[in-house]
């Protein structure tokens, strides 16, 4: 069996990759996020149901400073004959702009926030929105996509642009097109994505910045411990007054 061994050696070249193609904009990303918190300030994450939201919240080593940001408008309205008919399940523009501040009016965001943005394809409308919205209102946003894809790609949002272009800074997460990284003969399709390890492994290296530029402030960042030591459920709860007490 070769494709195990074959899908580390291709993993190693796609870290190296991410580390060619964006370190730079990391160690911006985690100057920025640092100065967000420093200055009290909140990291918020989206991310459009892959790997980035659930791998950074709540994780054991991860900071106590990063907040999920989630949305979506349900609407449960069955109807057979209208379906048939094509009526309603339209998202139009104008509901995008609508629902997108809703969202952000309901949220805890304030100017000076930090809001990354995970999109693989970038090309979505909700994602797009959401960035030029938050940037509207004085937050710092930061894109996670794939460029070689997105750049391909045409944008679903009225504005023509995908979110790499509309951010205030891009991590280039370094995906090929169609995210998948790895081929074999006789299977038609490409296997095995590379996006949502590229991007946890960016955030990842983000988070390490993040923890290096506060403890030479002198003002280190809460870690949560893991929560299945035999203290950690003390521990976990001391994290959070700790966060809620400085917020960092």
């Amino acid at each position: 069996m070769r494709l195990p061994k074959a899908y580390f050696e291709r993993l190693h070249q796609q870290l190296q990759e991410l580390e060619r193609r964006s370190l730079g904009a990391i160690e911006q990303a985690a100057e920025q996020c640092a100065r967000c918190l420093l200055n009290g300030g909140v990291i918020h994450v989206y991310d459009t149901g892959h790997l980035v939201s659930r791998e950074l919240i709540n994780r054991a080593g991860g900071l106590a400073a990063f907040t999920s940001f989630s949305f979506d408008l349900q609407v449960q309205n069955p109807n057979p004959y209208r379906e048939g008919q094509g009526i309603g399940g339209r998202t139009t523009p104008e509901t995008v702009r609508a629902i997108v501040h809703a969202a952000l009016d309901r949220s805890r965001v304030a100017p000076g926030d930090v809001l990354i943005i995970g999109s693989v394809s970038g090309k979505t409308p909700f994602p797009v929105e959401l960035a030029i919205q938050a940037r509207e209102r004085g937050l710092f946003t930061i894109a996670l996509t794939a460029l070689d894809y997105s750049s391909r790609l045409e944008s679903e949002h009225t504005s023509g642009k995908r979110l790499f272009e509309v951010a205030d800074l891009v991590i280039d997460n370094a995906a090929p097109y169609g995210d998948a990284m790895m081929w074999i003969e006789g299977l038609e399709e490409p296997f095995c994505p590379a996006s949502g390890i590229g991007a946890a492994a960016a955030l990842w290296a983000v988070v390490a910045g993040i923890i290096e530029q506060m403890v030479q402030a002198g003002k280190p960042p809460t870690i949560f411990a893991s929560i299945n030591r035999p203290d950690g459920q003390e521990r976990y709860k001391r994290s959070i007054e700790r966060y809620k007490k400085k917020g960092y």
